[in-house]
């Protein structure tokens, strides 16, 4: 898979969490998210704690070397400011020249970065899903994006529920929406 197709999907999977992103209203930071560990706030600190990690990452740095900088609360009084921050500074570091040439050392190993950003990129994919439930946007998902994370995700689905950190993959109808069945593999009920 080639960087500037990676870098193409991460961009129209940012800009989805985005405009969600921007539709929070002040009263919808503390709802409820389908991710039950999480409401509205904490799933976008979530996507800044992740994007805020790209610049490190693309440079070759490891977790120790970064150490937990970016622990706690991101988005400190002003959410969107911080959010808008650190997806700026995400999509600069992915865009640098030899960006798509890096190792990123992983916690669970060395992983090239084009597949770094194909696993940021799914989770943006799916945390918009999450978004759009907890503040009770269009929780519709670009079909097309919906079948590259399944295309992505599937061959991986013993590694993903051995980190514990999806819930189990729920059983869904055969005549399932694509959108449905990928939602299911990742614990999510529609």
């Amino acid at each position: 898979m080639a960087m500037s197709a990676v870098i193409e999907r991460f961009e129209r999977a940012t800009a989805h969490f985005s405009d969600l992103v921007e539709q929070i209203t002040d009263d919808q930071w503390a709802a409820a998210t389908p991710c039950t560990d999480w409401d509205v706030r904490a799933l976008v600190n979530h996507l800044v704690y992740e994007a805020r990690w790209v610049p490190p990452m693309l440079k070759g740095r490891t977790i120790e070397q970064v150490g937990d900088q970016f622990e706690g609360d991101l988005l400190g009084a002003d959410p969107r400011t911080a959010y808008d921050d650190a997806l700026a500074g995400a999509r600069t570091a992915v865009k640098e020249p030899g960006a798509g040439e890096q190792i990123v050392h992983l916690s669970y190993g060395d992983t090239p970065a084009h597949e770094y950003l194909a696993q940021l990129t799914c989770d943006f994919v799916v945390h918009s899903w999450d978004l759009a439930r907890g503040i009770g946007a269009d929780d519709r998902l670009d079909p097309d994006m919906v079948q590259w994370v399944d295309d992505i995700a599937r061959p991986q689905g013993a590694m993903l529920q051995a980190s514990g950190l999806f819930d189990p993959p729920i059983d869904v109808d055969v005549d399932a929406d694509q959108q449905t069945r990928l939602l299911a593999f990742f614990g999510r009920k529609r």
